[in-house]
């Protein structure tokens, strides 16, 4: 299954032409102090067309997957591509990922996964108490205000946000979380967001008021995020909508299996899981050749 967009209130279907190719080669790009976050950085540094930052999952700048999809966004060479580490050094352990998100899943043994997952769990849950939500929202926040402020009027910003990095994504989104600027008045963080099966997603916090639009990726077998968030965000706005705001444009994707990570840790080797990561690079690229 592979649905495109559903603008509320009302539902349209498109479909997006598979293309490109990543989980291959290293990464081109090179790691510099930005805003006071150590951040990958690749692209147009010269005359970009727009800025894309990605949030990613919660394995950061330490997994190459992550770094060979930004390559992915900045190989037409129109946008400059940010991956802030907002973990500050402090990402989960790649071993971690084999046994939470494995990239093949027929090469791990359920007794494997599972004695794995339990001896990580005091791993992780310390892990977790380190990045609370609150300041979390706050180091990502004060990287996009600082970035926005940067930025030349007239130059957007994308954010895509992966699994932990979803949430946050959204939330760059906000009414709530738009500054002024001198000369110009109360401008959102960004222009355009693209959130991938984002995790973690409180309601209706998350989406209240959101002021630029946004598209979603959801899977449909996901075993960590419900393909039923898809409704509940959905029934968010259009509540928003049946009250009076206007809701700006949003996009639901739908992907067939879809398991969790599907545009990060899809198995390469797999034809129905590599068609999905293509097809999310293409999601994310489409979204913002539209907004950006």
């Amino acid at each position: 299954m592979y649905q495109g967009k559903c603008q509320i209130p009302n539902p349209k279907i498109t479909t997006h032409k598979s293309k490109g190719s990543i989980h291959a080669g290293l990464p081109k790009g090179k790691e510099e102090l930005v805003y006071g976050l150590n951040t990958y950085i690749i692209g147009n540094q010269t005359n970009p067309r727009a800025i894309i930052v990605v949030d990613s999952d919660v394995f950061g700048l330490n997994l190459p997957n992550n770094k060979l999809i930004a390559d992915s966004y900045a190989a037409s060479g129109e946008y400059l591509v940010y991956m802030p580490d907002f973990f500050k050094g402090d990402p989960l352990a790649l071993k971690i990922a084999d046994l939470l998100i494995p990239v093949d899943e027929k090469k791990l043994g359920t007794f494997a996964k599972y004695t794995g997952l339990l001896a990580s769990a005091p791993s992780f849950a310390a892990w977790s108490m380190r990045h609370k939500a609150g300041p979390t929202d706050e180091i990502a926040t004060t990287f996009l205000r600082e970035l926005r402020k940067a930025t030349p009027e007239g130059r957007k910003i994308g954010i895509v946000g992966m699994c932990w990095g979803g949430r946050y994504a959204i939330r760059s989104g906000l009414e709530s979380k738009m500054i002024e600027i001198e000369g110009r008045g109360r401008v959102p963080l960004v222009d355009a967001v693209v959130a991938l099966h984002p995790s973690n997603l409180v309601f209706p916090d998350d989406f209240d008021k959101l002021v630029v639009p946004v598209s979603f990726g959801w899977g449909v077998k996901d075993q960590l995020v419900s393909y039923e968030t898809k409704g509940k965000v959905e029934d968010v706005l259009k509540k928003e909508t049946a009250a009076g705001r206007k809701v700006p444009e949003m996009q639901h994707v739908s992907y067939e299996p879809g398991r969790h990570g599907f545009s990060v840790r899809g198995n390469p080797d797999d034809p129905a899981e590599r068609k999905i990561l293509e097809d999310t690079v293409t999601q994310v690229l489409d979204w913002f050749k539209k907004w950006l």
